[in-house]
């Protein structure tokens, strides 16, 4: 098992920025990749952002590149979401995910475990 708890959720004027925190417990060793997924009222989840767990393919939703920069602290298994120029639309709740099997899926079916998710709001 693989435990998640995101931190870091706020919030911020358009324009502004905020990061979040992944933290992993558990199974660590057995995490491919792990992603962001955000949620916005009414709306359905959408991928935001995948990192392989060795650091060697990132990828991102054509709306946030260039914006927001997926990273890890191996030392302390945690994933971070660095999130600048923030935009109305980017409201919603983020969570991390985790999957075991090899890949970078751009779907939520695609991951294995699940943070609770920690809430965004960017204000115009």
């Amino acid at each position: 098992q693989v435990q998640l708890v995101e931190s870091g959720g706020g919030l911020v004027q358009a324009g502004g920025s905020l990061r979040l925190s992944c933290a992993a417990s558990g199974r660590t060793s057995s995490i491919f990749s792990m992603a962001w997924f955000r949620q916005a009222p009414g709306k359905e989840r959408e991928f935001v952002s995948s990192f392989s767990w060795s650091g060697t393919d990132q990828r991102y939703v054509d709306s946030v590149k260039g914006r927001f920069t997926i990273s890890r602290d191996n030392t302390k298994n945690t994933v971070y979401l660095q999130m600048n120029s923030l935009k109305p639309e980017d409201t919603g709740v983020y969570t991390c995910a985790a999957r075991v099997r090899i890949g970078l899926g751009f779907s939520q079916y695609e991951y294995d475990y699940w943070g609770q998710g920690t809430q965004v709001t960017v204000s115009s």
